[in-house]
């Protein structure tokens, strides 16, 4: 179903028996990618009642984008997730599917034109919703347990220079932490679920240092860590 002229930035409206409604309200955007072979399969599967997942817009790999559920209802893209104390991650977020092949069927960049078309989507929820850039997370941040989309090739730096989310920081020349725990339990303090620690190691090695992801605390993300959390604790990262 065509969006008609009703939204110049949704070109298809098709919406999803799979939603209900919020418990708070919307302070987070969740990207993730589909992992599926086609725009249409990832579609039929959104759309599908027995499925029981969805998402509030997918974005095709040519820049098409397709309405699935409104922003104020809660979709349910997440799962069990975790971000910042919020656990009920589908009330407070807008969900935003990438058509992709993942990891599954062949990892590859996010096309241009489907970053092109993702920056005003983006842009606009941010601003309506007041969404915090540190709130705008991959599906991996908020279920490093389970998932590691939109993973490595997703071009955080880029939405970064749009002001959509937060850049990598240039961390300081020494290594913060003690020990491994203390790491963890920062990492916590930022945000991540830490039940698995090697999984919400590899979460943030994937979001801020994706040339290496082996779930082992090194220097440099210890480092990198540090730095957010005192741009934050400071008021430069909201």
């Amino acid at each position: 179903m065509s969006a008609g002229g009703e939204d110049e930035l949704v070109h298809h409206e098709r919406l999803s028996p799979s939603h209900d409604a919020r418990a708070l309200p919307i302070s987070m955007a969740v990207i993730h990618y589909t992992e599926m072979q086609s725009a249409e399969e990832a579609l039929e599967r959104l759309t599908d009642p027995d499925s029981k997942v969805s998402a509030h817009y997918l974005v095709s790999r040519s820049g098409e984008v397709t309405r699935l559920v409104p922003e104020d209802r809660r979709a349910w893209h997440a799962g069990v997730s975790y971000w910042r104390g919020i656990r009920d991650v589908n009330s407070a977020s807008i969900g935003i599917e990438l058509d992709h092949p993942g990891h599954k069927y062949g990892y590859t960049a996010f096309p241009d034109a489907q970053f092109e078309a993702l920056v005003p989507l983006l842009a606009r929820m941010v601003k309506a919703h007041g969404i915090p850039r540190a709130n705008v997370v991959g599906h991996s941040d908020v279920a490093p347990q389970r998932k590691i989309d939109p993973g490595e090739l997703f071009p955080w730096e880029r939405l970064a220079e749009y002001g959509l989310c937060l850049p990598t920081p240039t961390p300081m020349l020494v290594d913060p932490f003690d020990n491994d725990g203390a790491f963890l339990l920062a990492l916590e303090r930022f945000g991540y679920d830490i039940t698995d620690g090697p999984k919400a190691i590899e979460a943030f090695q994937r979001r801020w240092r994706p040339r290496k992801i082996d779930g082992e605390p090194d220097g440099e993300i210890r480092a990198i860590l540090f730095q957010l959390l005192l741009d934050r604790d400071e008021g430069r990262t909201r």
